[in-house]
């Protein structure tokens, strides 16, 4: 079993933010240690965004130092590399079966040795077939008293630890918070009802699929913005969180905020 500290031993290679001049891209060891989302396949409806991580990949690769593999691994909970990505996205937007009690242990030693996953409705709405479903699996992953879902503060460092933003934007803005499951002060899932792959999809001509309301194209930046700092939270937990010299740094390199979401590299 893969432990967090041999996790992020291996991602060392390829995780770097472009701080210092001239530095484009952290050198991992080799193809099979570039940073690649796990797309879980769990119910009738789990890809109902075609090819959104992929774009994700393609801006994250752009934008950041990151080493990445631009093609997603489609992994179920009972395959044996589940624990070889840092980061699995689970979407739908109809219900969903319960996982056997074999496959929910997976997840949740994969959660507990330092995996990251994050849960995007394509509902449409608040409080649907998928939400009930994914509320479902909180709960037999974490029987209670355990506390479950609770919503994410907005000083949480995953709204900077890339961009500074202060909502979780998708193709829709239909929840103003995000909510997510914390353990021993690392936010293990995170889960949004705004349709985030939604505003990430693109057709095979580069078109994207849809339309993001109310905010139009702004809206969709942003939304790739959030996805940038669900990658670097995954990989880098709170390295930034008490940083006290960002602010110096932006003004050192002169960087131009916009629209309220800076980029908040060290």
């Amino acid at each position: 079993m893969l432990h967090r500290r041999d996790l992020l031993a291996s991602l060392a290679a390829l995780v770097g933010v472009a701080v210092w001049p001239g530095r484009r891209r952290a050198q991992a060891i080799g193809p099979a240690e570039r940073f690649r989302f796990g797309h879980l396949q769990l119910g009738q409806t789990w890809n109902p965004r075609p090819r959104s991580l992929e774009r994700l990949s393609w801006e994250v690769d752009k934008r950041t130092s990151i080493d990445v593999d631009e093609t997603s691994r489609q992994i179920t909970l009972k395959d044996p590399k589940l624990h070889e990505t840092p980061f699995l996205y689970l979407a739908g937007e109809r219900e969903f079966a319960m996982p056997s009690e074999a496959e929910v242990e997976a997840l949740r030693r994969f959660l507990t040795f330092g995996g990251f996953l994050f849960i995007d409705s394509a509902e449409g709405t608040m409080g649907g077939a998928f939400d009930g479903s994914v509320r479902q699996l909180v709960e037999t992953l974490y029987p209670s008293p355990q506390p479950g879902l609770e919503l994410v503060r907005r000083d949480h460092v995953l709204y900077r630890s890339f961009y500074r933003l202060d909502r979780p934007l998708g193709r829709l803005a239909i929840s103003a918070t995000m909510e997510g499951v914390m353990r021993d002060g690392r936010l293990q899932i995170a889960y949004s009802q705004n349709d985030i792959g939604g505003a990430w999809a693109r057709d095979d001509f580069g078109n994207y699929l849809l339309p993001c309301q109310p905010g139009g194209e702004r809206q969709r930046e942003q939304a790739f913005r959030l996805g940038i700092n669900l990658v670097m939270y995954a990989l880098c937990l709170d390295y930034k969180s008490d940083q006290v010299h960002v602010e110096y740094l932006m003004r050192k390199r002169r960087w131009q905020p916009d629209d309220g979401a800076e980029v908040a590299k060290p």
